[in-house]
């Protein structure tokens, strides 16, 4: 009878604890599954390199320089959504930023920025989460995707108001963009200015005479305080303010070429590099130089990556000499002088109506163009008046101010000072060049408001001009007029100025690369 009770009484309390041991267990698997999904759910952006970047890596690690060779950077230039530095061209449909998401088992699918999958996940729900910036630098660039959705959208999108200037007009290639452009710089563009380096070689540059824009644009660079930033990991570029000029003037040689400039310049690029790691990050992508010297280009590629990568601001765009439109930058020519400007002591000038003179010139007669124009018309056709010095008491501003035409030929460079002289002075520029770039090609429209003029057509120059009728020529040199803001040095700088337009260019090229640690990342 008493084992019978005892038999009863397990048989009641048997179920009891078979079920809380069951309970205890389904607890505890459920607790692990919600660890697990917590750690591993990480989304990772990731950057893209062409084949380019990379074969220029693997070209650099023979390089005889200390610049290291890059293993710990890469760069990306002409990806399918970069903005091209003809605006005008910008494609509309923009490819989503790529991004990796690890899910649980550890497998990458690939989602868009928007956060929809590009792969299915069979038995989840998609992650819509956006993705997460985890660096500087992958904040940097997300807000530069920003940008370049922001400028393909101007093409179709309203006009911006602007209380200072609106671009309008065919002397723009693309006046909507080009403002959506400009917009996005003042809000977002920041530049490093690397402080090694002592004056005069450094940090200072002319301010006066034939390269008036590498000083001022140096000094202007140095005093402002809305695109300078003094922390690296915020800046989208960053400058190395040399100057060339300077460098002539103090160690330059009579009798020698331009060897021991262009080892300065390699020995300063090596400096940088080895004191920061973002040169070598990038490859120099990401890093300016600005020269109006004749020898700014060619000195450059004696520090082989800052010739071949780095964005090249130069007076001298010269096609022929390896000036490359899609990562270098054609600027203006200014030439400011003491005690009286020949760039901004006179502006302005009569109507079209008034201007008497067909087309003038005044100058060296040296380089390979110029010499072509002298024998041509020197003395030759009272409507063309080419001058190699002007007689005493005949002003030179006087001449330009009642010319309609003002002639722009290449001396011993490309590029020309006058360009700018003429716009100033209301007169439209007739560009008589070989392999030049003209300065903000990439915004303007040269053909809508100046001349251009082959070698081949120099005798075929008075010819050329008679056949602009008269409104023609009085619609171009109102476009002159409209432009002129976008050639002149303002102290303190206003916005569309110069200064501004060459910051500009280099915005625009910034944006067509990007910059990212994954040497292994998918190209395009």
């Amino acid at each position: 009878m008493a084992d019978s009770s005892f038999f009863r009484i397990l048989l009641f309390i048997l179920p009891s604890i078979l079920g809380l041991a069951l309970i205890s267990l389904l607890s505890q698997k459920s607790s692990s599954w919600t660890l697990i999904s917590t750690v591993s759910n990480t989304d990772v952006v990731t950057v893209k390199t062409p084949p380019s970047i990379s074969e220029r890596r693997e070209q650099a690690l023979d390089l005889p320089s200390d610049i290291v060779d890059g293993n710990g950077g890469s760069g990306e230039a002409n990806s399918k959504d970069a903005v091209p530095n003809n605006l005008a061209s910008i494609p509309i449909a923009a490819e989503p930023l790529q991004v990796q998401n690890f899910n649980e088992t550890g497998e990458a699918s690939q989602i868009n920025a928007t956060g929809s999958s590009m792969k299915d996940s069979p038995g989840r729900p998609l992650n819509t989460k956006r993705p997460r910036v985890r660096t500087n630098l992958d904040r940097l660039e997300m807000g530069l995707q920003q940008a370049r959705a922001a400028i393909r959208a101007a093409m179709n999108g309203s006009q911006v108001q602007d209380p200072d200037y609106i671009p309008t007009g065919p002397s723009y290639l693309n006046a909507k963009v080009f403002h959506r452009s400009y917009l996005e710089m003042e809000k977002r563009f920041k530049i490093f200015v690397y402080k090694e380096g002592d004056p005069p070689l450094f940090h200072e540059g002319p301010c006066y005479n034939l390269y008036t824009t590498e000083g001022i644009f140096i000094h202007k660079m140095q005093m402002d305080i809305h695109f300078q930033t003094q922390d690296p990991e915020k800046a989208h570029v960053f400058f190395l303010p040399y100057s060339i000029t300077r460098m002539v003037q103090y160690i330059w040689e009579s009798g020698q070429y331009y060897g021991a400039i262009g080892n300065v310049v390699q020995d300063y690029v090596n400096v940088i590099a080895r004191k920061h790691h973002y040169f070598n990050r990038s490859l120099g992508t990401d890093h300016f130089i600005l020269a109006c010297h004749d020898w700014g280009p060619i000195t450059s590629f004696y520090s082989p990556l800052l010739g071949e990568n780095s964005i090249r601001a130069l007076c001298n765009a010269n096609t022929s000499e390896r000036f490359n439109p899609v990562k270098d930058a054609s600027i203006p020519g200014l030439n400011l002088m003491r005690g009286g400007s020949r760039l901004g002591g006179v502006v302005g000038g009569p109507s079209p109506s008034q201007r008497r003179i067909l087309a003038f010139f005044a100058g060296g007669n040296h380089g390979p163009v110029r010499p072509l124009v002298f024998k041509q018309w020197e003395n030759k056709d009272p409507d063309i008046q080419i001058h190699n010095y002007l007689p005493k008491g005949v002003s030179y501003h006087e001449l330009m101010r009642n010319s309609k035409f003002c002639l722009c030929p290449s001396g011993y460079e490309v590029g020309s000072p006058r360009i700018v002289e003429s716009v100033n002075n209301g007169c439209v520029p007739v560009l008589i060049s070989k392999d030049y770039v003209p300065p903000f090609s990439d915004v303007l429209n040269w053909k809508m408001f100046a001349v251009i003029v082959s070698l081949e057509d120099i005798p075929k120059l008075k010819k050329i001009l008679l056949g602009i009728s008269d409104s023609q020529y009085i619609r171009m040199q109102r476009r002159v007029v409209q432009l002129r803001r976008h050639f002149q040095a303002n102290t303190p700088p206003e916005r569309f100025d110069v200064f501004h337009m060459i910051l500009h260019s280099i915005w625009l090229r910034r944006l067509n690369i990007r910059i990212g640690k994954d040497l292994d990342a998918v190209p395009n």
